[in-house]
């Protein structure tokens, strides 16, 4: 019985999380265990321990009076989420080309790359592959500190990304600047791929986000 108490608390957990992620409960948006036993369809016992292991993960949080609101995202938090990327993903990408790896990652890129682009109809499975190509980016380090520091914003990266694409990003057109950046990797060209991933990722990123009001 445990076992199955634990498998259903795991699919709770699973599924509001996602909905936080693809924004279906949107930032702000006030939560009740009664509607989240009713939206999925179980009993209280494992939606109640989802809550608190997405609470533990910052991705809902209570007030004095308990009741439960998904995360906002402030423009401080898109800011520092896109200055830690820049400050990461900047040093790792220099490295691919220092460490005369461009033709390697270009093709492990590539291949993040091609997935974006199935996913291209969907915004929420779009951001998820981005993500992915992001931390393939940041491999060539081969830090797990920093790995972990990765993939603890990768929810926030997901949310705010959604918010870029809502607000100014373009999918088609990133892809098609992604495959460019490719192609530049291939040649050993830096500037001209370093400069895509900065301007199309961190500062289109940034600025379409913080639109979003």
């Amino acid at each position: 019985m445990a076992r199955k108490t634990t498998s259903l608390a795991e699919q709770a957990y699973q599924t509001i999380k996602n909905r936080i992620l693809d924004l279906t409960y949107a930032p702000g948006m006030s939560l009740t265990e009664a509607m989240l036993t009713e939206d999925l369809g179980m009993s209280r016992s494992p939606v109640r321990a989802a809550i608190q292991m997405l609470q533990a993960e910052g991705l809902l949080v209570s007030d004095y009076y308990r009741s439960i609101t998904v995360r906002e995202i402030t423009d401080k938090d898109i800011r520092d989420i896109y200055q830690l990327r820049e400050l990461l993903e900047g040093a790792a990408f220099q490295l691919i080309f220092t460490s005369g790896r461009h033709e390697e990652y270009s093709y492990r890129i590539e291949e993040k790359v091609v997935r974006m682009c199935a996913a291209a109809s969907d915004p929420y499975a779009w951001e998820v592959a981005d993500t992915d190509m992001h931390m393939e980016i940041i491999g060539i380090l081969d830090n797990d500190r920093i790995n972990r520091i990765y993939e603890n914003n990768l929810s926030e990266q997901i949310r705010i990304g959604q918010y870029s694409v809502r607000h100014g990003m373009r999918i088609p057109q990133t892809n098609e600047r992604l495959k460019k950046m490719v192609r530049y990797m291939r040649k050993g060209d830096y500037e001209h791929a370093y400069e895509i991933l900065r301007d199309d990722h961190f500062m289109l990123g940034r600025d379409s986000a913080l639109r979003r009001k």
